[in-house]
C-alpha cells in the first residue's frame, strides 16, 4: 500500500527535475537543447511572459538599416547536416551593447511575440542580461 504514494512522489521529482523549470526561470540545457526550444516555439501560449535563460553563438545580422541579434547553436537543417541554426532571437529594452558576433553567451530574458501583421509574428527574448562567457558549449546540437 506504502509503494504506490512512494512511486508516485519518485516520478514527480523525476518529473520536475527533467523539465529545466528552476523556480522563475526556464533553463533551455544544452543536451536537450534542440528539443526545448522547440517545446517553447511549439507551445509559445504558455511559455509567453516567462524568464527563458540559455547558452549559445551571438549572431547579427543586418537587414537595410536594422541590425538583429540571435543567440543560437548549430543543428541539423531540412536536409542533414545543412546549417540550420536553433535559438531565438533577442532585444534589449532601452540602450545596451552586445558583446562581440560569434561570442559564446549566456541569454536571460523574458519570452516576447512580436506581431508584425495579422498573420504574422515572432517570438523574441526581451533580455534582462546578456554575458559573453570564456568557456563555450556544444555548438553543434542534434536533440
Amino acid at each position: 500500500m506504502l509503494k504506490i504514494p512512494v512511486i508516485i512522489i519518485m516520478v514527480l521529482v523525476f518529473m520536475a527535475g527533467c523539465s529545466g523549470d528552476r523556480g522563475d526561470i526556464i533553463e533551455v540545457r544544452e543536451r536537450m537543447f534542440m528539443g526545448q526550444v522547440n517545446e517553447i516555439y511549439r507551445n509559445a501560449d504558455y511559455y509567453l511572459g516567462k524568464t527563458i535563460k540559455l547558452e549559445g553563438i551571438l549572431k547579427r545580422h543586418r537587414e537595410g538599416g536594422d541590425i538583429f541579434h540571435y543567440v543560437v547553436r548549430n543543428g541539423p537543417g531540412c536536409c542533414g547536416d545543412d546549417g540550420g541554426m536553433i535559438g531565438f532571437e533577442v532585444k534589449w529594452t532601452g540602450n545596451h551593447d552586445f558583446p562581440e558576433p560569434e561570442s559564446w553567451v549566456e541569454a536571460i530574458g523574458v519570452l516576447q511575440n512580436h506581431r508584425v501583421t495579422d498573420h504574422y509574428s515572432y517570438l523574441y527574448l526581451d533580455l534582462t542580461s546578456l554575458t559573453a562567457l570564456n568557456r563555450r558549449g556544444q555548438e553543434f546540437v542534434i536533440q
